[in-house]
């Protein structure tokens, strides 16, 4: 489909789905962002739904402003997959073990390493650079320096919540490496920071929600701002291959006899700030909750722990930024699926899948997100898929 335009305030409200079927509060903070005075459009992506400040699944365009609540408090955080030269005939018919051996590797939750990984240990991981992004973390804002220790240390760990570490098939049986993680604590306690010294401005004294309050370019404040925050985006990205060096060395010594083999990895923020050009003007898009689509870009669109997930390859589509969906999108609250949905629903829905079955996860279940095939649907001038998967291991924290 092509986007549906609904009135703003200051522009048009560009939808990749049908409008009635957005919660009216999503569709009230849409209408709050396109009131900004900075704002030069607005994309919403078919995985829209309600989140804070900003609706999740939502592209904004703005001319010397960014609005750190908008980028929300999980700055960078993001997708990375790649296919093996494994395929299911390699794989075991008991699929536990394997998934105890990742789980073993990678921290979750709140989980750290004992030691900071160094990336040197793995064969061929690129580690230019690594000294001089640790050596800028004392340029970063004060109020994070006694975080040093615990930021280095969960380098290379999952989180909890939506994040996860999955073992996947395609359609043609191949074997996929799947992760979704951001920046950790270290980019919530940045966020947080400035979204606090964002609000005390006071050209942001005025705005309809305080969550949208911006920072001005050419201003002490915006400076720290997007120091901090391309730290952090660049945190995120490594946190993402360290966890991918750790997964394809498990991958390596459970399947030795097999000498797996890795294709590129594919790698894509969908929380995050990038400085591009539209139309003449260079504008600070934020994408929250989405991915960048330009034309031949790779990115990952997930489902939920039991459903197909897709490789996708950007049309570049500028009516949308080029940009498309991060996932499925939630369709339910948390608090609203633990009370729907029970262990029992959880196990019915992630039959097949290798994974936790608990109460701690209900909120995660497939039935509490929109269906990944609609969303896929709703973008075809976004994106074209490149290859169908499904996992068969999935951790969570």
């Amino acid at each position: 489909m092509s986007y549906t335009e609904v009135p703003g305030v200051r522009v048009p409200i560009r939808m990749w789905t049908d409008p009635s079927t957005v919660e009216d509060g999503a569709m009230q903070q849409l209408r709050n962002v396109s009131s900004l005075p900075w704002i030069k459009g607005l994309a919403v992506m078919p995985d829209v739904h309600y989140g804070k400040g900003a609706t999740v699944g939502s592209v904004i365009a703005m001319h010397g402003a960014v609005c750190p609540a908008a980028v929300g408090v999980d700055i960078g955080c993001g997708m990375s997959a790649v296919k093996t030269s494994l395929t299911a005939n390699d794989l075991p018919g008991d699929l536990s073990r394997l998934r105890s051996k990742v789980e073993q590797a990678i921290p979750v939750g709140r989980g750290m390493h004992d030691a900071p990984v160094a990336p040197d240990r793995f064969h061929g991981m690129a580690t230019a650079g690594w000294d001089d992004f640790w050596g800028r973390f004392d340029g970063l804002a004060e109020a994070v320096h006694f975080r040093a220790e615990r930021a280095a240390k969960q380098m290379g760990t999952l989180g909890s919540g939506n994040h996860f570490v999955e073992i996947c098939l395609d359609e043609a049986g191949a074997v996929w490496l799947m992760l979704h993680s951001g920046s950790r604590n270290i980019g919530k306690e940045l966020a947080e920071f400035h979204i606090g010294e964002a609000q005390k401005l006071p050209h942001n004294q005025g705005l309809v929600d305080r969550d949208l309050a911006v920072f001005i370019s050419d201003t002490p404040q915006m400076a720290a701002y997007r120091n901090d925050l391309f730290w952090a985006q660049e945190y995120a990205k490594n946190n993402r291959a360290i966890m991918m060096a750790l997964l394809q060395d498990v991958v390596r010594k459970e399947f030795k006899k097999a000498r797996p083999t890795f294709d590129q990895v594919i790698s894509c923020h969908h929380n995050y700030v990038s400085e591009e050009r539209y139309d003449g003007m260079d504008l600070l898009v934020t994408r929250k909750g989405a991915i960048r689509a330009g034309s031949g870009d790779h990115g990952i669109i997930p489902g939920s722990m039991g459903t197909e997930s897709y490789i996708v390859r950007g049309l570049g589509n500028t009516a949308a930024f080029n940009s498309a969906s991060h996932g499925a999108g939630r369709r339910m609250s948390r608090n609203a699926a633990k009370r729907h949905f029970s262990t029992r629903d959880l196990e019915e829905q992630t039959k097949g899948v290798e994974c936790r079955k608990d109460s701690g996860v209900v909120d995660e279940i497939p039935g509490a997100y929109k269906p990944i095939k609609q969303v896929i649907d709703q973008q075809t001038d976004l994106v074209e898929v490149v290859a169908q998967l499904k996992q068969i291991v999935c951790v969570k924290g």
